[in-house]
């Protein structure tokens, strides 16, 4: 029989801990009936680890955040989440925790301090960082636990997290459940390290291998780490050994598993073993267990009825669209009154809307490569960490997807992230984090993604393909994202300090080739423009220009060349969202319209405006919507060919056809 230690537990305790672990694994039992009678499509069985989700929870305090994984029902019935709600999310109904629009454990609730995961395993593993450290920002002495899998370890993000943890010494204990297999996949297919734990050294933190499978082990061991870090903060990587009794999902079954593998794992099942050990000591009868597991089960079946009742949500598309996005009624600030309006460099607005973001929100942290004592690669957040230190302005390692995903962490603990690219083209590094995580959080299940991401774009200095691209586009069709690209100083400041404030995920756009070879006048202190919100930036009859950012200064330049023209010059300021309104009615005052920008012209923001032009402004137009775009090749290095690639270079011809038409 398994050895357990009770210590100095009390009889009451140890019953409590039964019951706990009882209660989710007949729940497990319930769920595969169901399964057998149709009346549910999928099921992810924790049957036989139940033992860890139990033990971990039962070890850390109410208040502090657990991010769990598929097979950790545990976690959800120790933090007393009512049965009837689980079951209503699992089987989508309104009532759920995501009102239908995802399944399983995909979820969180601030209630019960429980962030879920979503299906690419590895990236909430950086979200406990970025709790963490709210954490420490705020002075809260609190431990932070995240599960991972064997598998999902496999990850980049599994490294990632690890090592911001260790460089930063958050407080996060690091919970791998090695159950054997990934999906089929057994462990010696997945890693030639002869323990996970291990890699603890490698990131300069410690390591600890338990038995997954014994509860008092898991109890003891996480409250003791947990007690330790509290105090004195460092992230720990623990080790669970454990197995996964049942297939990956239950349409998987287990046939890839040898017999005696099941049949030795089975002897080792960690509810049966903790019952065995509480009759033996005398602190449970037989006749108690039957009686605890009939008073169970009429619970599971009276909640899981009702939960069957609970109404389907409501298909309508206004609700649908209206919860995208947090709620953000911010009304643009005006300068204050007589506020001098000195002239700033693009890259000075960007600065000062940093700085005065920093003081007005006191919960506000700025993170990215080389931005504290150097200012980052072109010095933009230089001073701001002596005046606000390093604690908020935070150098990283080179990590982005972590990174951003610390970002949502400290949003979901209370803080405020904006996160610096050093190259827009770097996002790539993070994509998933932003498109998955940020994007849809409020969607899923009503949190704010308050992150702003700051992305220095553009060509025009010679860099070539991997520090010049413009990719807006991979983000505008992304909803739950608002992306914003400004034009000059004025709108910089104004801009960013609106991202600053809404709780919303903002890509902010940043042409690096304006930083230092533009200056306008900036008002002083404190203001915001609205997202969303178009410029006029020229009246004229003849056509229209619609762009944004380094296409507003091309058509100007090309403008003041060619005084004959006159043309109405429309900026765009934001793409996601973006002012339909002022883009109908330039349409209309002209009839004529070509869209500049600066990415590549096939599935450009530009197509986006073109076809909306031509479904909703037809009667409007006398001519087709012509799009004057940059070349669909990579960005080329040499200035020859980068000119030629850009759009600039062909907007003359564009002009020129469309008023031939």
């Amino acid at each position: 029989m398994m050895h357990f230690d009770r210590k100095d537990k009390s009889d009451q305790t140890l019953l409590d801990f039964y019951q706990c672990l009882l209660f989710p694994r007949l729940v497990e039992e319930k769920m595969l009936i169901l399964l057998r009678q149709g009346r549910i499509g999928k099921w992810f069985s924790g049957i036989g680890q139940e033992a860890i989700a139990v033990g971990a929870t039962l070890a850390m305090n109410a208040q502090e955040y657990i991010l769990p994984m598929h097979r950790n029902l545990g976690v959800f019935t120790t933090r007393d989440i009512p049965l009837r709600r689980l079951m209503a999310q699992w089987q989508g109904k309104a009532t759920g925790f995501t009102k239908g629009r995802d399944r399983s454990f995909h979820f969180g609730t601030q209630e019960h301090h429980i962030i879920g995961m979503i299906s690419h395993l590895g990236p909430q593993l950086a979200l406990a960082d970025g709790i963490a450290l709210a954490d420490l920002l705020k002075g809260d002495k609190k431990a932070t636990l995240v599960f991972t899998g064997e598998g999902a370890t496999s990850e980049g993000d599994f490294h990632e997290a690890l090592n911001i943890a260790a460089v930063w010494n958050l407080p996060v204990i690091f919970l791998i459940e090695n159950n054997g297999y990934g999906l089929s996949t057994p462990v010696s297919e997945q890693y030639r390290c002869k323990n996970l734990v291990d890699k603890a050294a490698g990131y300069g933190m410690k390591g600890i291998q338990i038995d997954g499978n014994n509860i008092l082990e898991v109890y003891d061991t996480i409250n003791e780490l947990a007690v330790s870090i509290r105090e004195n903060p460092e992230p720990v990587l623990v080790e669970c050994m454990t197995f996964r009794m049942r297939g990956h999902e239950e349409a998987s079954g287990t046939k890839y598993v040898p017999a005696d593998l099941l049949e030795a794992w089975q002897l080792k099942d960690p509810l049966n073993n903790y019952e065995r050990y509480l009759l033996a000591e005398g602190v449970l009868t037989e006749q108690q267990i039957i009686a605890m597991k009939a008073s169970i089960r009429s619970e599971i079946t009276r909640e899981i009825e009702q939960a069957f009742l609970d109404p389907e949500p409501k298909a309508d598309p206004e609700t649908e669209l209206s919860e995208m996005y947090a709620p953000a009624l911010l009304l643009p600030v005006a300068p204050p009154e007589n506020a001098p309006s000195p002239n700033l460099r693009f890259l000075d607005a960007i600065s000062e809307a940093l700085r005065i973001g920093m003081g007005q929100h006191t919960n506000l942290v700025l993170m990215g490569q080389d931005i504290a004592g150097y200012g980052g690669a072109f010095k933009i957040t230089a001073g701001l960490s002596d005046s606000f230190g390093t604690a908020r302005v935070r150098n990283t390692p080179i990590c982005e997807s972590a990174v951003v995903g610390a970002g949502l962490g400290l949003s979901i603990n209370g803080c405020k992230a904006v996160v610096e690219m050093q190259f827009a083209d770097f996002v790539s590094c993070g994509f998933n984090q932003i498109v998955n995580n940020l994007a849809k959080t409020h969607y899923r299940w009503g949190e704010k993604a308050d992150v702003v991401i700051r992305m220095p774009t553009g060509a025009g200095t010679g860099a070539g393909p991997f520090h010049s691209q413009s990719n807006e586009a991979w983000f505008t069709k992304t909803p739950g994202l608002k992306i914003v690209y400004p034009a000059f100083p004025l709108e910089a400041k104004g801009l960013l300090l609106a991202a600053i404030a809404d709780p919303n995920p903002v890509l902010f756009f940043e042409h690096k080739s304006l930083y230092r070879s533009l200056s306008g006048p900036v008002p002083e202190g404190y203001y915001t423009l609205e997202i969303g919100k178009a410029i006029r930036r020229r009246n004229g009859g003849q056509f229209t220009l619609i762009t944004y950012g380094m296409g507003v200064h091309w058509a100007i330049n090309y403008l003041d060349a060619h005084p004959a023209l006159q043309a109405t010059l429309l900026d765009l300021c934001s793409l996601q969202p973006w002012d339909k309104q002022a883009v109908k009615q330039a349409v209309a005052d002209t009839g004529r319209v070509i869209i500049l920008h600066e990415d590549t012209l096939s599935s450009g923001f530009g197509s986006e405006i073109s076809a909306w032009i031509a479904e909703h402004c037809f009667e409007l137009l006398d001519a087709p919507v012509l799009r004057c775009a940059s070349l669909d090749t990579a960005i080329p290095m040499n200035k020859i060919l980068e000119d030629q690639f850009l759009a600039a270079s062909r907007l003359g011809q564009k002009i020129d056809q469309l008023l031939a038409y």
